[in-house]
């Protein structure tokens, strides 16, 4: 079990591709997930895959869209709220990205703000390395060039007081990246953990 040997807790999971929202038990570990209903296409798909001996932690009642998944957890330091993302890729038309922001704001604001708050997975943005013009959402160390979809991540992160937390640490280039583009053969940094500044 790749899980258990890497000695992970918890993962957010994306393009997951299951029908409908389920549960899962396993030896080790559940895999909670959320995606389009049966009669749809299989695409998108979000989820978590928890280890067994923490799912008394969790609150029933988790919900979601096949992009977004939020799990809430009961801990010693107060509730955790973990969002599960797969944000639509910079082609995707602009209603489904606006659709995708509309509902990621949406559960943000429905979270107490004295709460943690860690959003993690495939934001499919490029926010690039601009310290100076986003101060409190991007640290010195980001990557590569702002696109469209990163424009839009920062103005959330910007309007709700988060960071992302990849730009915030200096590490090796190539654990910074995880995608490369297929024709300019490029890396970018589209997978984040994003938390709150005061968390930070």
């Amino acid at each position: 079990d790749e899980l258990a040997r890497l000695q992970i807790n918890i993962v957010a999971l994306q393009e997951t591709r299951l029908p409908d929202a389920g549960t899962l038990r396993g030896k080790n570990y559940t895999f909670f997930w959320q995606g389009k209903s049966a009669e749809e296409i299989r695409e998108c798909g979000v989820g978590f895959a928890m280890r067994n001996s923490l799912l008394g932690m969790v609150e029933p009642g988790q919900q979601g869209t096949e992009r977004l998944l939020s799990l809430r957890l009961h801990t010693s330091t107060g509730p955790v709220n973990l969002i599960s993302v797969y944000a639509p890729t910079l082609g995707a038309n602009r209603d489904t990205k606006d659709e995708f922001y509309d509902q990621l704001d949406m559960i943000i604001r429905s979270i107490p703000k004295e709460e943690h708050l860690i959003l993690l997975g495939d934001f499919n943005a490029r926010v690039g390395a601009d310290h100076d013009f986003w101060p409190t959402c991007l640290g010195k160390f980001g990557v590569g060039e702002m696109n469209e979809n990163g424009q839009r991540l920062l103005e959330l992160c910007s309007y709700h007081d988060l960071s992302i937390t990849n730009s915030f640490f200096q590490t090796k280039p190539q654990h910074k990246v995880s995608w490369r583009h297929p024709r300019c053969m490029h890396w970018h940094q589209l997978d984040l953990i994003i938390i709150r500044r005061s968390a930070l």
